[in-house]
């Protein structure tokens, strides 16, 4: 099973650093990306069910990233939200009572965060072998 990613990142090189990394994971595709709280809040509303990870930095070129994990509330429960940003010590405890299922800051915790994602395409895998 293919684990679905949408990536909610406005600085361009960072967001192909995350792209080129996620590529090494077995497993994944990264089915959409948005540069602005606006962006991404209409691609989760038209696409509620069509990821399974969702990355988000808190400080977008435009709007919230911490709107983008509200709006996320009542995602499934399969469904895991990822706060990545520069601001992870300040804004992790706001972010996880938010929803984020986990915060990670991007200069230190890059390794975690991967190795978060990873966990997160194996326990999809394991989820849909026990469906079948």
């Amino acid at each position: 099973m293919t684990t679905h990613v949408y990536l909610v990142e406005d600085n361009l090189v960072i967001r192909h650093g995350l792209l080129a990394a996620m590529e090494d994971i077995a497993n994944m595709a990264v089915v959409g990306m948005a540069q602005t709280q606006f962006e991404a809040l209409e691609w989760l509303h038209k696409h509620p069910t069509q990821w399974d990870l969702l990355v988000v930095d808190l400080f977008l070129v435009e709007g919230s990233g911490m709107e983008v994990v509200k709006a996320c509330a009542l995602r499934r429960p399969t469904q895991r939200v990822v706060v990545l940003t520069n601001y992870a010590e300040v804004a992790s405890s706001r972010a996880m009572l938010g929803g984020a299922d986990a915060v990670f800051d991007k200069t230190t915790q890059l390794d975690e965060f991967l190795a978060y994602v990873e966990r997160c395409v194996v326990d999809g895998e394991a989820r849909s072998a026990d469906a079948a």
